[in-house]
């Protein structure tokens, strides 16, 4: 008989069995049925084949670990809300070929730009930027920033990240899109301000009065507001390059400010606990990711969501 590889016997080894078990249900078997059954059960649903419509284009950013709960985002989105907003969904360069062809199938008057295309553009567009293309190309949650600029076609953009559900239409949200007078950014609030440089700093380096607890996950964006000479000169300041996962959220939240901006309302704030209550949606950061399939799943098929999307039709505004 064969030797047994080291790789297999390591995985049959009782410690890493027990890694595996752990990693699987921490959450409970409520979250894992959720997140492993439930959860695919939205590639069954229709496609929205609506012509895409409105001077609002939804840009996101995906990769290999996202793709399905942004279709479940992206569905939430579309049926709450009633808008046929066009959708412009970006590669982080590690979306797979099945998670490609499932958004491209369950959207399809969608963009979806590759990681590939995206870098293609960045020499050109950040042409006497360096700050800002060294940024770019270390950091790709960077991608949310200088591909909205790169690609997008419309003067607003709806940020979205792949981890927000809707539960009914985000009223104030439409609102202030719709509103051609509305000149402003808005986002939903954080729980706390999660920056790399202080308000204290940020005053006495570039003059701005930076907002309180911008959150980047979902909200109205102006292209307007992402300038690539304000992008550069925000980038000169050294504890700006703090933490990786803030820095896109602090250049944001930096150009909003300089441009006009104002929070949504409480209903829309980041909440590390209690129910959903009469909320339009919830964002589940990371340290609550786990209440997305528990809670915010298991809530939307409750209310036959997912039958729902079987007779719905995304009609064009």
């Amino acid at each position: 008989m064969s030797a047994v590889s080291p790789r297999v016997a390591e995985t049959v080894r009782p410690g890493h069995l027990f890694y595996l078990f752990k990693s699987k249900y921490q959450h409970g078997l409520l979250t894992a049925y959720y997140r492993d059954m439930v959860r695919q059960r939205i590639l069954d649903t229709p496609a929205f084949a609506a012509p895409p419509a409105g001077s609002c284009e939804i840009h996101v950013l995906t990769s290999a670990e996202d793709w399905l709960n942004l279709i479940w985002a992206l569905k939430s989105f579309y049926l709450m809300s009633r808008r046929a907003f066009p959708l412009c969904v970006h590669d982080d360069g590690t979306l797979p070929s099945e998670g490609r062809t499932a958004l491209q199938r369950h959207f399809p008057h969608a963009r979806i730009i590759s990681r590939q295309k995206a870098d293609d553009s960045a020499p050109n567009l950040l042409a006497g930027h360096p700050r800002c293309l060294d940024f770019r190309n270390s950091n790709n949650l960077a991608l949310k920033i200088f591909n909205a600029i790169a690609f997008g076609r419309q003067e607003r953009f709806l940020l979205l990240d792949s981890d927000i559900l809707f539960f009914r239409s985000p009223t104030v949200l439409l609102n202030r899109i719709e509103r051609e007078c509305y000149l402003r950014n808005t986002v939903n609030p954080d729980v706390a301000s999660a920056y790399t440089i202080t308000p204290q700093a940020a005053h006495k380096r570039f003059g701005i009065n930076l907002i309180d607890r911008f959150n980047s996950g979902l909200g109205l964006i102006h292209r307007a507001s992402l300038r690539l000479d304000w992008l550069e000169e925000f980038l000169s300041a050294p504890e700006i390059h703090g933490h990786p996962w803030r820095i896109e959220q602090t250049l944001f939240a930096l150009c909003s400010s300089r441009f006009g901006a104002e929070l949504l309302p409480p209903e829309y704030a980041v909440r590390l606990d209690g129910p959903i209550g009469n909320v339009p949606c919830r964002h589940y950061v990371g340290r609550i990711r786990h209440r997305m399939y528990s809670e915010g799943i298991r809530h939307l098929e409750s209310q036959s969501f997912l039958q729902s999307l079987e007779t719905f039709r995304l009609q064009a505004a």
